[in-house]
């Protein structure tokens, strides 16, 4: 059983160690590598839930505080109704269907509460295990941005994924 909470700034040591764990680093090159930036980090996203951009949760388990990951709505626009989704998990909790789980939870609220229309995900072709996610919970590739983004010094081809409400798999 997993839950969902808000960052506070005693979990940046635990964002740190997965942050610099060699698979994170594999498929994402945005995290801060230091305590001071984390702790920013969480405060930025603490921000951005004041101005209603973006959520970003804290994955743990029910009958702990060990922070498993992150799943997050981000670039919300209320609008044209939608909002991209992203997810991340520490080491220690991969292959345990967590990240399905909290995908499943925030896709749910997102198109029950916040009325949203539509989710979107991006990830790198080789990120195997985030498209699995994406796909267990009714995610559709829908094409491939080439040249998508700057990544770790070079450019970086997209997937991307949607998501409308009647397609949420349980």
């Amino acid at each position: 059983m997993i839950r969902l909470r808000s960052w506070r700034e005693d979990d940046a040591d635990a964002q740190l160690a997965a942050f610099n764990d060699p698979v994170f680093r594999q498929f994402s090159d945005w995290a801060p590598s230091d305590r001071q930036g984390i702790v920013n980090r969480i405060r930025a996203v603490h921000r951005q839930r004041e101005q209603g951009t973006g959520i970003n949760w804290a994955i743990v388990e029910t009958a702990a505080v060990d922070v498993l990951g992150e799943v997050s709505l981000n670039g919300i626009d209320h609008e044209h109704g939608r909002a991209s989704m992203g997810y991340w998990l520490a080491s220690a909790a991969r292959g345990r269907g967590v990240a399905t789980r909290a995908v499943r939870l925030v896709a749910g609220w997102a198109f029950s509460d916040l009325e949203l229309s539509r989710l979107e995900l991006t990830c790198g072709p080789d990120n195997v295990a985030s498209q699995r996610v994406a796909e267990r919970c009714g995610f559709r590739r829908e094409g491939l941005l080439r040249s998508h983004l700057s990544f770790q010094g070079r450019r970086r081809d997209s997937l991307v994924y949607g998501l409308l409400p009647g397609e949420l798999t349980r």
